[in-house]
């Protein structure tokens, strides 16, 4: 199915079942565990093997020798397989760094082998054995030192946009800024670590692991191995966390492939929690220059953001001056970025790249030239709105609503109640609101789905299709119900497997929308053959509760398969609607922050996130991902950063109890909002993602909240105390 036309009324707009706060039908297994993530996959007919990853200790150079055969002569070792063993390969389409083969070490704890025992314990054990010689080379590891060298990227990627003549409009106004902003590098973090299970039957291999993408890691596993992608069969039906970090694929799955056809066993490996930082991705950090000019009335004339960030050689860049092309009007604009090399590991796609550390700056730069022209800062971005892309303007917003976003959730916040910097106290607490926008594009990708129709009535779906803690099963399954005319609890998923159609896969808040359209795509399909079954004039063919109908004929939808079953498959895919309306979603984020005093301390008191994201499939899953993503906002804002050894090249911080992600203790109340919207120009569904725009402002509106407590505006991430404490009142 194309979709290169506006939306139209379609059975999803019934509403019976899309759209209901139906609890997840995965949770059960989930909460009693009988959910089998990568690592914990069994067969009693099997004999695993554990495989333990040896990681180079240095960031640049080359291996010159290795010395395994203390390894080898280690208790319950089967084997050890190098870098070396396995020689130069081809390197993944969506991987920056090589994984493994070859001596060329490009970032530290880059796999360099593995060692497979009998037990976790006894691999561990020997891949402290392996003596390895290098060839040392130079690195650079500080974005700081690095900027000056920093370049243009290739045009037909990320150009440089520039509207009117910002440098002579911003030299005439009257009001002005311009400031610097930091964000650091910051881990994905997620709770399950990067696990992948191999099993060969002859020149076949079977890989259960952690994936958001199938299609992608099979490609690129196939690539880099030199295997035939149709000889791996990928699963991964349950994913613990990825946000990003489980897109491409990743050293697990590789090692386990080689370590099991090297034992002929099924071979797990995991990779432990420093691994997880130094040896996969991360999201790059940034320097943002902002400037900013407006009139006395606070009216935007001139507007420039410029990031720069770094990767290895061939990476890519930190996409943080995106939200600012399209948030706010403004006739002279002009963006630009530049990517700096830097021998760290790989920075790459983290929840809502590029405007998640993008808004980390631009909407303090909001706030600072609110204050500066005397405006109230909600008021301030409600009068410089656009319901046109500023850099486009003959192409209008498809839906867009920041200003009810802003002005809802201000009622909501009990905004008036807000005071002047430093002013308000509760005991030994600085209090303060602070507010944010929120963008994040609309982004689709093709999909595919199998319906299957049984005698029962059963409808199975097949895509596919990830679900990362996002809910996944639960909406694909209302889609299905919503188009069969059927419950919930008589459409069965299947989702995570290479056998099954491609689908969009988790990421880039695309997966929600883009499969379940798939999926809306192949019922059209299933819906066409039951008509033909039947004999029914497709055209005013109805589901409805269980049956069929058509005219004054019913026939229940068990009945209209036969003994055989019937099938619908197909794919969405997607036309040029972008190309004259931009699709975005937007959000207002409200926080309340107390400060101590004495020592800085900060403290979330509530939160608000206010979302306009088209149609909500399930508000109780769009909820969950929504505070989901407003926690790790307030990671990002107070306490997040991987810490650079700019010496060795590599993340110090690397385990959750030095990486210091936000707890429950750090978050009390928060609430979500949902503004009743539907973008026919998004999908069949009417409906875009939620997952990133939740993140998208949220640490701002908590800097932002800060310095309405304290009068201490902080501009480099994230807000310690230390940065706080030397400006903060005297104690009284």
């Amino acid at each position: 199915m194309q979709f290169d036309t506006p939306a139209t009324t379609n059975p999803i707009d019934n509403l019976k079942v899309v759209g209901q706060p139906i609890h997840r039908i995965d949770g059960q297994l989930k909460t009693t565990g009988r959910a089998m993530y990568a690592y914990e996959w069994h067969d009693p007919n099997m004999r695993y093997a554990y495989g333990y990853p040896v990681g180079s200790a240095i960031a640049k150079g080359r291996i010159t020798s290795m010395d395994v055969s203390a390894a080898k002569r280690s208790p319950g070792v089967l084997a050890v397989v190098t870098t070396l063993d396995i020689g130069e390969r081809k390197k993944g389409k969506f991987n920056t760094a090589k994984l493994f083969g070859g001596d060329e070490v490009q970032h530290y704890h880059q796999a360099i082998a593995v060692v497979v025992a009998e037990t976790f314990e006894q691999a561990r054990a020997a891949a402290a054995l392996v003596k390895v010689d290098y060839a040392e080379e130079k690195g650079v590891f500080d974005l700081g030192e690095a900027k000056v060298s920093a370049v243009k990227p290739d045009e037909s990627q990320q150009p440089d946009t520039a509207t009117g003549d910002f440098e002579t409009a911003f030299s005439a106004v009257p009001v002005t800024l311009d400031e610097t902003y930091t964000t650091p590098d910051q881990s994905h973090a997620m709770m399950e670590p990067h696990a992948s299970i191999a099993a060969w039957n002859g020149d076949e291999v079977t890989v259960w692991t952690s994936s958001q993408m199938i299609d992608w890691w099979r490609s690129d596993l196939a690539t880099t191995l030199d295997i035939d992608k149709e000889k791996i069969h990928l699963m991964s039906p349950f994913i613990g966390g990825g946000f990003g970090g489980k897109l491409f694929l990743r050293a697990d799955a590789v090692l386990a492939v080689v370590g099991a056809r090297a034992i002929g066993r099924p071979v797990k490996v995991a990779l432990p929690r420093p691994f997880m930082m130094n040896n996969t991705t991360h999201r790059p950090a940034t320097i943002q220059r902002i400037r900013i000019g407006t009139e006395r009335d606070g009216k935007i004339t001139a507007i420039a953001h410029e990031s720069w960030s770094g990767d290895l050689p061939g990476g890519g860049l930190e996409t943080a001056v995106n939200q600012t092309r399209l948030l706010y009007a403004g006739a002279n604009r002009m963006t630009a970025m530049r990517l700096a090399t830097l021998h760290l590991p790989e920075g790459n796609a983290m929840r809502a790249p590029g405007e998640a550390p993008g808004l980390m700056a631009l909407e303090i730069a909001i706030d600072e030239i609110a204050e500066k022209v005397g405006m109230d800062p909600v008021q301030f971005r409600i009068v410089n709105d656009t319901q046109i892309d500023p850099e486009k303007p003959q192409r209008p917003f498809s839906q867009r609503n920041l200003i009810g976003c802003l002005r809802l959730g201000a009622e909501r916040f009990g905004w008036s109640e807000r005071g002047r910097p430093g002013s308000k106290r509760d005991g030994n607490w600085l209090v303060g609101m602070g507010v944010a926008a929120a963008v994040r594009n609309n982004l689709v990708l093709p999909s595919g789905a199998r319906v299957k129709l049984d005698r029962e009535g059963v409808v199975t779906v097949e895509t596919d299709m990830t679900d990362i803690g996002t809910g996944s099963y639960t909406i694909i399954a209302q889609t299905a119900a919503e188009m069969m005319g059927v419950t919930i609890d008589k459409v069965a998923v299947q989702l995570g497997d290479s056998r099954f159609p491609v689908s969009a896969g988790s990421g880039g808040q695309f997966g929600a929308n883009s499969s379940t359209s798939g999926v809306y795509a192949a019922c059209v399909k299933l819906r066409e053959a039951v008509a033909k079954k039947l004999g029914f004039n497709s055209g005013d063919i109805v589901f409805e509760n269980g049956e069929v109908r058509s005219g004054d004929r019913s026939v229940p939808l068990a009945e209209a398969t036969g003994p055989d079953g019937l099938v619908g498959e197909d794919t969405i895919t997607w036309g040029d609607l972008t190309d004259t309306h931009q699709q975005s979603t937007f959000g207002a984020h409200f926080v309340e922050v107390g400060v101590d005093i004495a020592t800085g301390e900060s403290r979330i008191r509530r939160m608000l996130a206010v979302c306009a994201a088209g149609r909500i499939l399930n508000p109780i899953t769009a909820r969950s991902q929504v505070i989901g993503a407003m926690t790790m906002g307030a990671g990002g804002a107070l306490s997040e950063e991987l810490v650079v050894d700019t010496r060795r090249g590599f993340f110090v911080n690397h385990d959750l109890a030095s990486y210091e992600v936000a707890v429950h203790a750090d978050i009390p109340h928060q609430e979500v909002i949902f503004m009743d919207e539907t973008d026919p120009m998004s999908s069949p569904m009417k409906a875009k993602g939620v997952g990133e725009l939740g993140l998208c402002g949220v640490a701002a509106a908590i800097a932002n909240a800060v310095y309405n407590a304290t009068g201490v505006r902080v501009r480099h991430y994230p807000l310690t105390l230390d940065k706080l404490i030397g400006g903060l009142p005297d104690v009284a």
